[in-house]
Formats: structure tokens, C-alpha cells, sequence
């Protein structure tokens, strides 16, 4: 499935050169895509602090510090964070509280930390190392694009 989803990506956004449209069509593309979630989208990296970028799912936090929650966990260690119970995760901020599991991929640019891919579900345990594989190689195929 995520091969079908990065090709699609990919041809959506060949020729497109501002971020935000590539970015909005890819919370499209995995929102209705991926089975049993509730949101999908990007926080952008601004100074010391994630902004809300584009998303398919309801509002969400406008700002999250770095090091704070799941998402500016994942970017102030610049790794990916697979969380099976959001409850159960030290200083969770609460965006969505029929979210019950996360999973937080970083984006690069130039080298760069650019921001994260931030996918929620209402499950426990909805995403698996096989998500976690696909998702990377969707935010790899992504991060050319930006």
C-alpha cells in the first residue's frame, strides 16, 4: 500500500515547487488511504517550536514546543517515535482526546530538520514496524519534493 501511496506522491507532485501544496496533497493522499485513523498531518519547524502545517483530521494544536509531546519529541531527537498507547506517554499533549495511539516521522530539508509527518488513531496499537517502514519511505520520497 504505501509504494501505491508514495507513487501517487510523487506524479501529484512532480513540477510543484511550493511546499505547502505538495504537503497538503500528502495529508490527502495518507488521510484517505490509511485504515483506522483519525488524523494526518505536518507540524513545520519554526525556531525552537513545531507549527501547525497542512492536515486532514480535526483542529489541532496550533504550536508545539520542541521536546514537548509526542511530535516535538520526535523532532528534538530527530528519530522516529512509534507510541501504542498516547495515555501512557510522558507529557502527551492532548490535540485530539479520541486519539489513542501516534506515530511521528521527522522531515528534512537541505539537511535540515524541516518538521514531522504525524499520523494519530483511534486505536491502541493501530501502527506496526511495517508502518513505520513504509511511512519512512514515504517521507523520503516527500523530502525530495521540498
Amino acid at each position: 500500500m504505501y509504494k501505491n501511496l508514495k507513487a501517487e506522491l510523487e506524479s501529484l507532485s512532480e513540477g510543484i515547487s511550493y511546499p505547502v501544496t505538495i504537503l497538503a496533497n500528502a495529508a490527502a493522499i495518507l488521510f484517505n488511504a490509511i485504515e483506522d485513523i483519525n488524523w494526518a498531518g505536518f507540524y513545520i519547524l519554526d525556531k525552537d517550536e513545531l507549527l501547525l502545517g497542512p492536515f486532514q483530521g480535526k483542529p489541532a494544536c496550533m504550536k508545539i514546543p520542541l521536546g514537548k509531546g509526542v511530535c516535538g519529541t520526535a523532532a528534538a531527537g530527530d528519530s522516529t517515535l512509534l507510541v501504542k498507547d498516547v495515555h501512557d506517554f510522558p507529557g502527551h499533549i492532548a490535540c485530539d482526546s479520541a486519539s489513542n495511539s501516534e506515530i511521528v516521522i521527522p522531515i528534512h530539508k537541505d539537511d535540515r530538520l524541516y518538521g514531522v509527518l504525524d499520523i494519530d488513531s483511534p486505536s491502541l496499537d493501530r501502527f506496526q514496524e511495517s508502518d513505520r517502514l513504509g511511512l519512512e519511505d514515504f517521507v523520503a520520497s516527500l523530502e525530495r519534493f521540498l
